[in-house]
């Protein structure tokens, strides 16, 4: 399904739903971060997704980097909440959904990188090299403040 992100815009469609999603930002033994190329939009982001009903949120980060990884992780923090109303993504069914997502910190612990239908690319990417992916700012925003050791708790807006 594709995915239009519309960011602070004035032509941007009134949001119909809101859904509680996640992000992690997992990071291998070498500093590496585990990134995905999305189907929807073409763009590089953390990998993630939307709660399900009867999952608590750290199964809903595993479940999720695991289908569109292949890895398996372990939730270690949260590192931010982010709840722009001028940022929202409108989909091919109709959906306009407002943001809502929370941002985690987690560790490999097992599997191996695959591509699923929502990730045709999946690579673990050295942190300088983030800047020449095309990222979405939120996005961007997230990957900074989970790299960002010197914060003393969680990104809240």
């Amino acid at each position: 399904m594709a995915r239009i992100d519309y960011f602070h815009e004035p032509d941007a469609p009134a949001a119909n739903s809101v859904v509680p999603a996640v992000v992690a930002l997992v990071q291998n033994p070498a500093g590496q971060v585990l990134m995905i190329r999305r189907s929807d939009n073409g763009r590089w982001a953390l990998p993630g997704g939307g709660h399900d009903l009867g999952e608590s949120i750290s199964e809903t980060v595993v479940r999720e980097v695991r289908e569109e990884t292949g890895v398996e992780v372990e939730v270690v923090g949260l590192t931010g909440i982010y709840t722009d109303p001028g940022h929202v993504m409108r989909y091919d069914d109709g959906e306009v959904r407002q943001q809502f997502s929370l941002c985690f910190r987690a560790h490999p612990t097992g599997g191996e990188l695959r591509t699923s239908a929502e990730t045709p690319l999946v690579r673990w990417v050295d942190p300088p090299e983030l800047p020449e992916l095309d990222i979405h700012p939120t996005m961007r925003l997230r990957i900074d403040h989970a790299l960002d050791r010197t914060r003393t708790g969680p990104y809240i807006g």
